[in-house]
């Protein structure tokens, strides 16, 4: 395991900081001693306002608006960013749609955001943290990336391909010889604010996460070097699970619910069918900063 980037004195971008377990991390970053948190955000009144939170504690922090599926302003925004420290990956969206259902401009979006932006952010900052040996990049997946999802088919696959970046990423930089580390955060369910009164089948086995124990369990993680943080511990048993014959390890999900997700919240209520890119894994039902699936 590589030495962690300690946050304190660090200069950290978080991508999606706007809202969600993205703002969290932000602010607990600056309590950390961050020298400056920068915030990358689709919503310019979102990330200012985390902004103005952080400059009101005393700490130093710059939103910028930004679309990160555009690689053209990635760049280009990049250059007005300069050269960080820790690089947090926290924007992720969903149709939460069967695959027939979902439109193509819909899954398009989820590729875009969900994989391709991981691609334009890394290649923008990855050059300044190789030039000082030092650094952090962090990509928040989802227990998803370790098993297909019914009604979830692009998002699960994106999180697999997020998952399956990292630990590319991390082998690339370790033959190389580089002290950069990477992480890959996988959580379970996050009780983002989209639902109220949730619950699921087994809370005990798979209970939901809050947000800030998320927020600040992948700070820690960053600092003390760790390469893969699952969220809650059941999980990790997945991986392993998918060496059994496939139809006994989809009755393992069928008994757990997992592909029954939204038939074991109560309390559901309307949500925006409009996506931003605020919230890791932010999931169920097309928008982030929801109760997240895995």
């Amino acid at each position: 395991m590589k030495r962690g980037t300690q946050i304190a004195g660090a200069r950290v971008l978080i991508i999606g900081a706007g809202s969600g377990i993205g703002r969290l991390m932000a602010l607990d970053a600056a309590a950390r001693g961050a020298a400056e948190v920068l915030i990358w955000d689709l919503s310019a009144e979102s990330g200012k306002r985390v902004a103005d939170e952080i400059a009101a504690t005393g700490s130093h922090a710059r939103s910028f608006t930004v679309n990160v599926a555009d690689s053209d302003q990635v760049a280009l925004i990049a250059e007005d960013t300069g050269p960080v420290d820790v690089l947090v990956n926290c924007a992720g969206i969903v149709t939460g749609k069967k695959l027939l259902d979902a439109d193509e401009d819909a899954i398009r979006r989820v590729y875009d955001v969900n994989v391709l932006a991981l691609y334009w952010t890394t290649r923008a900052f990855l050059p300044g943290m190789l030039e000082r040996d030092r650094g952090s990049v962090v990509t928040i997946s989802s227990a998803a990336g370790f098993t297909g999802v019914a009604k979830q088919t692009d998002y699960s696959a994106s999180k697999f391909a997020a998952l399956g970046f990292t630990e590319s990423l991390r082998n690339e930089l370790r033959t190389d010889g580089s002290n950069i580390g990477t992480l890959v955060v996988c959580p379970f369910y996050i009780n983002t604010g989209m639902f109220e009164g949730v619950t699921t089948k087994f809370p005990r086995l798979l209970p939901i996460l809050e947000e800030n124990h998320v927020a600040s369990n992948v700070l820690d993680s960053i600092e003390s070097g760790r390469e893969q943080l699952v969220m809650p511990s059941l999980v990790r048993l997945l991986p392993a699970m998918r060496l059994l014959p496939t139809r006994t390890f989809d009755r393992v999900l069928d008994f757990l619910g997992v592909n029954k997700t939204m038939d074991h919240f109560t309390g559901r209520r309307p949500v925006s069918p409009e996506p931003n890119t605020a919230s890791p894994a932010a999931e169920l039902n097309s928008v982030e900063g929801a109760a997240t699936h895995p």
